[in-house]
């Protein structure tokens, strides 16, 4: 092996690890941004959601997060959950047209919830949570703008929406999926049953036809029984002519 070679081979460990530290860098927003925990909610209903926010920074901590709500799909309840060390600020604002929620007419909502005070250290993350509702019906996904500032005073936007080809985006927002309502159990097993007993009826010829053979049967009971009756009426008319025939022959 020649001089050149073998200094290529010593390098190559710390030309490996180069490369790995590279990747590592870039690959490191992909999963450190602000997101919305759990992922998905069911459409037309009520969900507790938390913005999940890590600390990217070694040498700062996060001292500020602001989430923008969808203006596009206001939301009737926006509650936030205390948060140890936090103070919570809700900003409402008027609609441009309102909404309804059970029967009565909304003219403002919740547009922005801001968490301060706090402090999320290095190498830590910290959740915010929110009861929202009622989520819309009409749509299947909503978009979350959220606003990260550390005590170094860097701010960090995540308000980026996702592409429509599933594309990455360098500063993602948070995103909560709508999904179609599970169907009740309960009300899916009554059907079952339901449907099982038509079956079990129209098999056996259905309830009317069950009513029509009990009458059927208690007619023919009364018809046997009348005749019975007739039958043993003439038997002692005959019985009797008979007797009253012989007194007439011995006089």
């Amino acid at each position: 092996m020649n001089a050149s070679r073998a200094r290529f081979v010593r390098r190559l460990p710390l030309l490996g690890g180069a490369a790995a530290g590279t990747v590592l860098l870039l690959a490191a927003p992909a999963f450190a941004h602000v997101s919305v925990q759990p992922g998905e909610a069911e459409k037309g209903g009520y969900s507790t959601i938390a913005f999940k926010v890590p600390n990217e920074r070694d040498k700062a901590s996060t001292v500020k997060l602001e989430v923008t709500l969808p203006a596009d799909h206001p939301l009737a309840s926006v509650m936030p959950q205390p948060v140890p060390g936090w103070d919570v600020d809700v900003t409402k604002s008027q609609l441009d047209k309102p909404i309804e929620s059970h029967g009565n007419k909304i003219d403002e909502a919740v547009t922005k919830v801001t968490w301060s005070g706090g402090k999320i250290e290095p190498g830590t993350f910290q959740q915010f949570p929110l009861s929202v509702g009622a989520l819309p019906e009409d749509a299947d996904q909503l978009v979350f703008k959220a606003v990260q500032t550390y005590d170094n005073d860097e701010v960090v936007r995540w308000i980026e929406e996702p592409k429509a080809d599933g594309g990455e985006v360098e500063s993602p927002a948070p995103v909560l999926r709508l999904t179609e309502p599970e169907e009740d159990d309960g009300a899916a097993a009554s059907a079952d049953a339901a449907n099982t007993g038509d079956a079990e009826d129209e098999a056996a010829g259905g309830p009317e036809s069950d009513g029509q053979e009990t009458a059927a049967a208690d007619s023919g009971d009364t018809t046997a029984r009348v005749l019975g009756i007739v039958g043993i009426v003439a038997g002692v008319a005959g019985v009797a002519f008979g007797v009253l025939a012989g007194r007439r022959r011995t006089t």
